[in-house]
């Protein structure tokens, strides 16, 4: 198993959209959400995920495919 820390940037479209659900399903990963801020406009959650790298990987394509941005996190997110 494989852990990645990302934060996830949510186009307005996607914000009401049960993005996360889908992704831990479809892709048999587990999120843990360590920070979410939500406006009317936009979205930022950043996650840990943990999962097979194979699952990781096409599950993190599949969410810049819908149009979420995904940035990888650095450093402690704990804070």
């Amino acid at each position: 198993m494989a852990k990645r820390a990302v934060t996830l940037i949510f186009p307005q479209h996607l914000i009401k959209e049960p993005v996360i659900y889908t992704l831990a399903k479809k892709f048999n990963l587990v999120p843990n959400i360590r920070r979410a801020k939500i406006t009317e406009t936009v979205g930022e959650v950043t996650l840990e995920i943990e999962g097979s790298e194979a699952d990781l990987k096409n599950g993190l394509q599949h969410l810049e495919a819908q149009g979420v941005k995904v940035e990888p996190v650095t450093g402690d997110i704990v804070s």
